[in-house]
C-alpha cells in the first residue's frame, strides 16, 4: 500500500505522521498519479508546523503544494496512462491532498506535461518557487523595465534563487537583497551584486525616492515592497509575489503616475494553462541541470517536519526537493 505524510491535527506543532494512503479517502479527480517527486515550499512549512492556518481542509491531511509524476490511470482524453505530468497550485496540499504521498489522484485541468527538457526531479527543484519566479519574470519582459539593475529581495529563498538565475540567464544585471550571508551561493547563481535586505526594511526614505533600479522581483512585501516602489525609475516595474516581510502596503500614487512605475501581482496558484505551459517551458530552456543541483538539498517524507521547522527559522537556502518513491 501507498504511503503519505499526514498532518493529524490542526493546531500548532500538530502530529505528523507517515503512514498507509487508503486510496478510497483520494479526493475527486480524473487523474491518477504516482508520484515521484514533490517539494517543500514555504507554505508546506507552515502547514506542517501548524505555524498558520493553510490547511483548509478535514483532518488528517496530505500537505504538499507540488507534485510530479506518472499517469497510472486517466479518465480524461488528454492524459494517458504513462505520461508524465506536474502540477502546482489549484488548492493542492491546501484544500486538496497534496504531494507528500506516494499516490495522488488530481484534475487534468490542473495538470500541465513536463516539458520534455526536464527530468521529473528537476521540475521539482524548480516547483511552485522556481515556477512564480518565471511568472514573475515574464511579467517584467511584458511590461519593460527602466534603467538600471533588476533587484530581487529574499534573494536565498526558493522564489528569490529562481528569480536571480533566470533573470541573469534574460541577459538582466541582478542585485541580490538578503540578510542570510549567503554571498557566495548568490554568485554562484548569477548574482552580479548583493546588499543587506536592512537597505529596504525601513520602508521608503520618501514618497518618491532617487531612481536606483530598473525594475524588481519582491517576494518580501511591506515595508520592502513600499521602498522599491519608491526607488524604481521610469516606466519600470516591480512584481510583487510574496509577503514575508508583512501583507500591508503604504505608498502614495507618486510613483505610478510621475514616473509610469508599473505594481504587478503575481498569482501562481490559479494562473491559467497557456500561461503555464509558457512558463515550464521557458523554465525547461533556461535553467541548466549543473545549476538545478547546486540549488537542491534532497530529502525523504520522514525528514519533512525537520526541514519545515528548518526553512522557517531561516536556516536553509535554495530548494528542498522531496523524493516520494522508493
Amino acid at each position: 500500500m501507498a504511503k503519505a505524510l499526514f498532518i493529524e491535527e490542526a493546531g500548532q506543532d500538530p502530529e505528523v505522521t507517515i503512514r498507509d494512503l487508503d486510496a478510497s479517502i483520494l479526493p475527486e479527480g480524473d487523474v491518477d498519479v504516482d508520484v515521484l517527486w514533490s517539494s517543500l515550499n514555504y507554505k508546506d512549512a507552515l502547514a506542517v508546523t501548524g505555524r498558520s492556518p493553510i490547511v483548509r481542509a478535514p483532518f488528517p491531511f496530505v500537505p504538499g503544494i507540488d507534485l510530479v509524476g506518472q499517469v497510472t490511470g486517466s479518465r480524461s482524453d488528454e492524459f494517458q496512462t504513462g505520461d508524465l505530468v506536474v502540477q502546482t497550485g489549484w488548492g493542492l496540499g491546501e484544500n486538496r491532498f497534496g504531494g507528500f504521498s506516494e499516490k495522488a489522484r488530481v484534475k487534468a485541468a490542473h495538470l500541465v506535461p513536463l516539458p520534455s527538457g526536464l527530468q521529473p526531479r528537476e521540475a521539482m527543484i524548480i516547483g511552485t518557487a522556481g515556477f512564480t519566479a518565471m511568472l514573475a519574470c515574464l511579467s517584467l519582459e511584458d511590461h519593460g523595465t527602466a534603467e538600471g539593475p533588476i533587484v530581487v529581495t529574499g534573494a536565498s529563498g526558493g522564489v528569490g534563487s529562481f528569480s536571480v538565475v533566470i533573470l541573469k540567464a534574460l541577459g538582466y544585471n541582478v542585485v541580490a537583497s538578503t540578510g542570510s550571508g549567503n554571498v557566495e551561493y548568490l554568485k554562484s547563481l548569477g548574482a552580479d551584486g548583493i546588499i543587506p535586505r536592512e537597505d529596504h526594511a525601513a520602508g521608503a526614505a520618501r514618497p518618491m525616492d532617487s531612481a536606483r533600479w530598473g525594475g524588481a522581483v519582491d517576494s518580501v512585501g511591506g515595508a520592502t515592497l513600499e521602498a522599491l516602489i519608491s526607488q524604481t525609475g521610469t516606466r519600470g516595474a516591480v512584481a510583487a509575489c510574496g509577503l514575508a516581510g508583512g501583507s500591508g502596503l503604504r505608498t502614495t500614487v507618486f510613483p505610478f503616475i510621475l514616473r509610469g512605475v508599473g505594481l504587478l501581482g503575481i498569482d501562481s496558484n490559479t494562473c491559467p494553462r497557456p500561461l503555464r505551459r509558457k512558463a515550464w517551458d521557458r523554465l525547461s530552456e533556461l535553467c541548466e541541470s549543473t545549476l538545478l543541483d547546486r540549488m537542491a538539498t534532497e530529502i525523504r517524507l520522514p525528514e519533512v517536519p525537520d526541514h519545515a521547522r528548518a526553512l522557517l527559522d531561516n536556516r536553509k537556502h535554495g530548494r528542498t526537493v522531496v523524493r516520494c518513491f522508493g
